[in-house]
């Protein structure tokens, strides 16, 4: 079961269990209990954004995201960090995919999770 839930999640099988809500919560499910939490940030000199994505048994899909400025020159102090924490069924998730326009088909669920948590990819910053 293991060695099939790697195969289909390189594969991108993610977006196919969409078509369903059954099977896109046990993939959800799977895919949780294989990595307890999901991770990623968004660093430029001057700021940050740092994401958690989990799954709860109450609250369903949780993302937490933690957003700051990073003090420049001697001296000066930031200000602390603001913790923001959304929660949301997997159904409610899945709604959300399908209705969202990725421009990537390529795009992985860490992609798709950093979407939704609002960090800007790696070519938002180099746009900028």
């Amino acid at each position: 079961m293991r060695g099939a839930f790697i195969m289909a999640e390189s594969s991108n099988n993610w977006r196919e269990s969409l078509k369903s809500e059954d099977s896109f919560r046990d993939f959800i499910t799977r895919y949780f209990k294989e990595h307890s939490q999901l991770t990623g940030m968004y660093d430029i000199p001057s700021y940050y954004e740092h994401y958690t994505v989990r799954l709860d048994s109450k609250e369903g899909i949780v993302i937490t995201l933690e957003t700051g400025v990073t003090p420049t020159g001697s001296g000066s102090v930031a200000p602390l960090p603001f913790k923001q924490k959304e929660s949301m069924s997997i159904e409610d998730f899945r709604k959300l995919i399908l209705h969202k326009k990725f421009a990537d088909s390529n795009m992985s669920l860490a992609d798709v999770f950093q979407t939704v948590a609002g960090v800007p990819s790696s070519d938002e910053q180099n746009k900028s």
